[in-house]
């Protein structure tokens, strides 16, 4: 049986847990709005058409931040089409996936979705088709009290008090030749240095996120962030990263180490962002917002595109409807370990997306809502992750795999926050169940030790409209605590997460 021996100490920690690690993306596409969190005709629908299944759903997921309109979409996106009377908007071809946006839900509609969810507004601004002088009319009309035109306008259209939105997309994914406006490095990084300026000429609090790669995979990625910080590094306070991850021609060992790849994507882009501070002396650091990641078959959604025509331009058709199974999930509770191992320049990230679309929320029109089984390592994790990520001394086996050579059979991350440690556990083993011990003997651990997560003996289980609850939370009854030494065993392709109680409360903040 394989073996993991794990050690953590309260004295060596990575940084605070930031609540924005848990955020979550809404795109205009496919059915994530319409038929996704806004069906008017729905049972549980309230008079302002979202659904409040969703809505509890959403809250029990746990997103902090959530990004919007896009993505893709932003890049043509006009947001005055999505304000005033709703019978007055019009509609409008989306260039970026091929459909028509009615525009009946628009930034009001959805601060107010916000609120019922209880998260954080992100917004994003079309650096596509449009540049500062729009940015700097939208900030104008979401965050400024009163006094001009704008703010009367979004007065006049039903909020007196601003939105206050703090943090900023300055554009999205312009490195992809995909992408509306499309430019290089330089044409880009000049581009999101002037919107930077402009926009802090009206408020100078914003936090302002620069479009890093649009993937570890591009040609340009590294020399991208290098050329863009280089012109906007003292104006923006993230650069993006965006990964997608899925199993390639049956290859489950490599997709089971996918938070390989995931840490060394970001600890490439932390070594470009800090050799441009050194190169610009600054004293200023720009850290990671991680605001795209997920698993996403992206080869199906190609497959599928191939199929529009030009007559073809649907509202809410059914896009990027990914079915998770067990595995992917446990893939998905993987990269939430690399995260957390790397919350000290990863201070922002966001799940893309939450509902119908690559999402852990699935809906169907005039039926239920439930939750994928990507939905249960990121609720439990956004749940119990609190305080100060801790660094996770790890004497692990190796498993093999074709992408990434041999890798350690556990993947681990840990937090601690007050009378409460958290350890988080995947195990990459196909067939074996794998034996960990836990050194907490730095810690003062007592009490019953919750052990919960997901695996499965058919690792291609999922949930779907047929049988919504057929993959959940499972109890793990082998955990067991003595002496300061806790020993757990993991099912073959499984994560875990356990809570561990503490007498003497350490590690606050």
């Amino acid at each position: 049986m394989p073996r993991a021996h794990l050690t953590l100490n309260p004295a060596f920690t990575v940084g605070p847990v930031r609540r924005r690690l848990f955020g979550g993306f809404v795109e205009h596409l496919g059915r994530h709005i319409y038929d996704g969190i806004h069906e008017p005709g729905h049972p549980t629908a309230g008079p302002d058409g979202f659904r409040r299944d969703v809505v509890e759903l959403v809250k029990e997921l746990g997103v902090s931040t959530v990004r919007y309109p896009g993505g893709n979409f932003v890049s043509g996106y006009n947001w005055e089409d999505g304000v005033g009377p709703v019978a007055e908007r019009p509609s409008r071809l989306d260039l970026a996936w091929h459909s028509t946006e009615t525009n009946q839900v628009g930034l009001h509609e959805f601060q107010h979705w916000l609120d019922l969810v209880g998260s954080e507004l992100m917004l994003a601004v079309n650096l596509g088709t449009r540049g500062p002088k729009e940015a700097v009319e939208l900030l104008e009309y979401t965050n400024l009290p009163a006094g001009t035109a704008r703010a009367a306008q979004r007065a006049a259209n039903g909020r007196e008090e601003p939105f206050r939105i703090a943090m900023w997309c300055l554009g999205n994914e312009m490195d992809g030749p995909w992408q509306l406006g499309h430019r290089d490095a330089t044409d880009y990084g000049k581009l999101a240095a002037m919107t930077a300026k402009a926009m802090r000429q009206v408020d100078r609090e914003l936090e302002l996120v620069a479009c890093g790669s649009s993937g570890r995979g591009m040609p340009t990625f590294g020399e991208w962030e290098r050329v863009v910080l280089t012109h906007a590094y003292d104006d923006v306070d993230y650069i993006s990263c965006h990964a997608y991850y899925q199993e390639h021609d049956g290859d489950l060992a490599s997709f089971l180490a996918s938070g390989v790849d995931m840490d060394a994507y970001i600890e490439s882009v932390v070594a470009t962002v800090d050799h441009v501070r050194t190169v610009k002396r600054s004293a200023k650091r720009v850290d990671l917002a991680f605001d795209e990641w997920n698993i996403w078959y992206m080869s199906r959604w190609q497959e599928q595109a191939r199929t529009f025509s030009i007559d073809e331009w649907p509202v809410a058709p059914r896009l990027l409807e990914d079915r998770y199974t067990v595995a992917d999930a446990v893939v998905l509770g993987g990269l939430l370990i690399s995260l957390l191992n790397h919350a000290d320049r990863v201070t922002s990230a966001n799940l893309a997306q939450l509902v119908n679309v690559i999402a852990p929320i699935m809906t169907e029109p005039g039926g239920p809502a439930w939750r994928q089984t990507t939905f249960f390592p990121f609720s439990v994790t956004s749940r119990t992750a609190r305080g100060d990520a801790l660094r996770v001394l790890v004497d692990a086996d190796e498993t093999p795999t074709a992408t990434f050579g041999s890798v350690p059979v556990v993947a681990a991350a840990a937090t601690c926050a007050g009378p409460a440690i958290s350890v988080f556990l995947q195990n990459r083993h196909l067939t074996e169940a794998t034996t960990v011990t836990i050194d907490l003997r730095a810690f003062q651990p007592t009490g019953a030790v919750s052990a919960q997560g997901i695996w499965d003996t058919d690792v291609r289980a999922a949930n779907d409209l047929r049988d919504p609850h057929r993959v959940g939370l499972r109890n793990n009854d082998t955990a067991r605590l003595s002496d300061g030494l806790l020993t757990v065993e993991l099912p073959p392709v499984s994560w875990t997460a356990l809570t561990i109680p503490q007498a003497t409360p350490s590690g606050e903040s």
